[in-house]
């Protein structure tokens, strides 16, 4: 195949070293003009996003996209944007799981007279207290666990300027809320009353949601081969009944908590915030899932919680 020459362009900030033309195969890969413009312009692939100046489609940056496949061809015109500092999903989920993880031991042990300096005695934390601390650990232990070996990301990077916005929900909701009023020393998990059939039932509830929730990270990662994009339909334990059963386990889990916590408000503010979003989640996902794949594709008419959502 004879190679076409591309015009390259800044879109926004300007990029000093982007050249003004690329010439590639028509058969080469996507990936290929990705790495040519980033060696180039001494810019991370990860920072750039390629559209075509026509229709302002994104040309993806894929080993299994070709240039000709994405209806470029000669001296059309791309636009390279900046995308800015970037950082990897990993370690984001890593940074926002890491305050919820500490936060609470934190509030409960070493910081205690400090967070709780107006109270005239400040009891030891009572066996419920201790419970909610250690169900808060497993559950993010677990959520760091999963990030390092378990999720494969579909996107490699996001900007690392919203990294402060992202954390936020779980450090402030998940790590502050919940810690400061779930071990102040006039709590109801303070106080010991939790009844036992709430108690059991709230751990009950934690632990079949944490295994199911896991199971379900499995079957998602198992949809995807390293290294790619590739998505295909998920089924097993949940998929029949949601789009998400991912997200339904992990309501669940946190019910468990907040029956625990003896149904502490701090709890269930995070469990609406957070189901919240993780509808609007499956609804999208729902919707990629007809889109993708079609009359292939059972389509669910709950994305989160059979019978509601």
């Amino acid at each position: 195949m004879a190679p076409v020459t591309v015009v390259v362009q800044s879109r926004g900030k300007p990029i000093k070293k982007l050249p003004k033309e690329v010439q590639l195969s028509p058969d080469a890969s996507t990936q290929e003009l990705y790495n040519r413009l980033a060696e180039a312009s001494g810019y991370s692939v990860h920072r750039l996003r390629i559209t075509k100046a026509t229709d302002r489609t994104v040309v993806p940056n894929s080993k299994d996209s070709t240039i000709e496949g994405n209806g470029v061809s000669e001296k059309t015109v791309l636009h390279v944007k900046d995308l800015g500092p970037q950082i990897s999903w990993r370690t984001v989920f890593i940074i926002e799981y890491l305050g919820p993880l500490l936060i609470p031991a934190l509030v409960l042990f070493p910081l205690r007279p400090y967070v709780y300096f107006n109270f005239d005695k400040i009891p030891e934390p009572s066996d419920i207290q201790l419970l909610v601390c250690a169900l808060l650990s497993i559950h993010f232990i677990k959520r760091e666990y999963e990030t390092i070996f378990v999720h494969r990301f579909s996107n490699a990077t996001m900007p690392a300027r919203n990294i402060v916005k992202n954390s936020g929900h779980y450090w402030l909701l998940a790590g502050i809320n919940i810690a400061y009023w779930v071990f102040r020393p006039d709590s109801a998990a303070a106080t010991g009353r939790v009844p036992p059939p709430i108690l059991y039932t709230g751990l009950a509830l934690f632990v079949f949601g944490e295994l199911a929730n896991y199971n379900t990270h499995l079957v998602l990662r198992d949809l995807r081969r390293p290294g790619t994009t590739e998505r295909g339909i998920p089924s097993g334990f949940g998929f029949s009944a949601v789009t998400c059963p991912n997200y339904f386990f992990e309501i669940v889990a946190w019910v468990g908590v907040y029956l625990v916590s003896g149904m502490s408000w701090s709890v269930l503010l995070f469990i609406v915030a957070g189901g919240g979003q993780m509808i609007l989640w499956a609804q999208k996902k729902e919707r990629r899932y007809r889109k993708e794949f079609g009359d292939k594709y059972k389509r669910k008419r709950f994305v989160m919680i059979p019978g509601l959502f």
